[in-house]
């Protein structure tokens, strides 16, 4: 690591972006200084990622969807979303990845994929492929899928229930190790020039899975990449979903506008851990944020203020509609939804939550125009506003309230919010010793800077891909040999 705080946990420090003109900030994409608007343009994603090496941010965290949000004003109105660009039009995140890699050696790139509406097979190659050309840098966000308008654009008339979701995602990622991690011997590719071997015979092998959901013969048709199988992130909060993230996740993005009420989701999926055979501390927690800093807290609250002036208010309820599945505009201009009768507990309770820790915010009347302001710039998630010092206590009490290992970090306007926070912030946080000089693995992967254990860049021993793995000197790999048995 740094120099500076070697005995001290380091943050992790993620970038998060969408390639769309608007992320969490519908709107913004108008501001003179926002320069997201030019996400189909190559020169953008590069200089992004050339800036958030050079901070020396941990990645680039790259949301994505399938659908539209169209609760809003809907059932299936698109227009709300459409002047601001919240979260559409949206483009693939997968093929500007190539391009940030060919300008960077250490920063990864965390990719959200769904297993819901592609076979295995195709996003297992997708993913080999980026691992080589990336040289280990990527991570997969696992992602079910839970817009309806996702559904009906792969020809679906509604989505697959919640709970099958999770168990159809549980053998996709099955399917996806046996490729990555048992389909080619770790000593399969010799490249020897002598013996007219580029890979040798024998020492690779099909998965011939035949499931519930999937079937795939293989072999895998790209050789073993850096990784094997990606660094893997996940976000599920649900009972499947935390146990699904418990069980596969190496990082995971946790849910709360509080400390407190991350805490308890942190909890327990450490102790779901424990009970499942994982190494709690292998699992790196995450929150979500929105920062906002500069010299002196007056300049940063000025910040956030001028780009407040910039927010669409439909685009940001159209969002909300979206994450929460509510249609806000069904209640009156005026009413409080703290209160408001058929208004979701959940909701009513995160609005109460909000009253909490916004400045006069138990005699704010929570109207729509006052829940669009909240959730106008970085969604639902916590915001740190103010001077370098002042940030660094409001990530530090998260840190130690919430015992998380980092934090996710969205933007009004890109690059700039994170360029200040490269200039102000970080210098700050490596005085205080939370936050490295270097990666831990300068040119490494994803998976050693994340984990920074030094323990190289496959899938640790408690992993569920680990199982998979063909390892030299096996005829075949040790899960298959009762499939083997079976065979004889």
């Amino acid at each position: 690591m740094g120099s500076t705080g070697a005995s001290q946990k380091q943050w992790v420090m993620n970038a998060f972006a969408m390639s769309s003109p608007g992320h969490v900030a519908a709107g913004l994409w108008r501001h003179p200084q926002n320069r997201s608007q030019e996400y189909l343009n190559l020169g953008y994603w590069i200089d992004l990622a050339r800036i958030l090496e050079e901070g020396k941010f941990n990645g680039l965290f790259i949301a994505d969807m399938l659908g539209i949000y169209d609760v809003y004003q809907g059932p299936g109105n698109i227009n709300p979303v459409l002047p601001g660009a919240a979260q559409f039009p949206i483009s693939d995140p997968f093929p500007a990845i190539a391009a940030m890699a060919a300008v960077t050696t250490s920063l990864a790139f965390g990719i959200t994929s769904s297993t819901t509406y592609e076979h295995p097979f195709a996003l297992a190659r997708r993913f080999s492929t980026l691992d080589h050309l990336t040289r280990g840098r990527v991570g997969w966000n696992i992602v079910t899928s839970y817009l309806e308008s996702a559904a009906k654009n792969f020809g679906l008339d509604t989505q697959v229930p919640h709970d099958t979701r999770y168990a159809k995602a549980e053998e996709y990622l099955n399917v996806t190790y046996k490729l990555w991690e048992g389909s080619w011997r770790d000593d399969a590719v010799v490249q020897d020039p002598k013996t007219k071997q580029y890979t040798v015979p024998g020492r690779v092998r099909r998965i011939d899975h035949e499931g519930e959901w999937f079937k795939s013969a293989g072999p895998h048709t790209v050789e073993p990449s850096p990784q094997r199988t990606p660094f893997i992130f996940q976000a599920g909060t649900s009972s499947a979903g935390k146990v699904f993230a418990t069980k596969h996740a190496e990082a995971m993005f946790l849910p709360g506008m509080e400390p407190h009420v991350t805490r308890k989701a942190a909890d327990s999926i450490r102790k779901l851990a424990v009970e499942i055979g994982r190494n709690p501390d292998s699992i790196k927690l995450l929150a979500g944020i929105i920062i906002i800093v500069d010299e002196t807290d007056e300049k940063a609250q000025a910040k956030y203020e001028e780009y407040l002036s910039y927010a669409d208010d439909d685009g940001t309820l159209a969002l909300f509609g979206g994450w929460y599945g509510v249609d806000i505009s069904q209640w009156g201009d005026d009413e409080d939804f703290r209160f408001a009768p058929g208004f979701p507990g959940a909701v009513q309770g995160m609005l109460e939550a909000w009253s909490s820790t916004v400045p006069g915010g138990k005699n704010i009347k929570w109207t729509k125009s006052r829940i669009a302001r909240e959730l106008a710039l970085g969604g639902p998630h916590a915001k740190a506003i103010g001077s370098p010092e002042t940030v660094a206590d409001i990530l530090q009490h998260w840190i130690d309230e919430a015992n998380i290992d980092g934090f996710n970090i969205s933007y009004a306007i890109s690059p700039g919010n994170f360029q200040d926070i490269i200039k102000y912030l970080f210098p700050e946080l490596r005085r205080r010793g939370v936050f490295w000089d270097d990666y831990a693995v300068p040119g490494g992967t994803a998976r050693e800077n994340y984990s920074a254990d030094g323990k190289g860049p496959r899938v640790r021993a408690d992993h569920p891909a680990s199982r998979f793995r063909w390892r030299a000197g096996e005829e075949v790999p040790e899960y298959a040999k009762g499939e083997v048995d079976s065979v004889k």
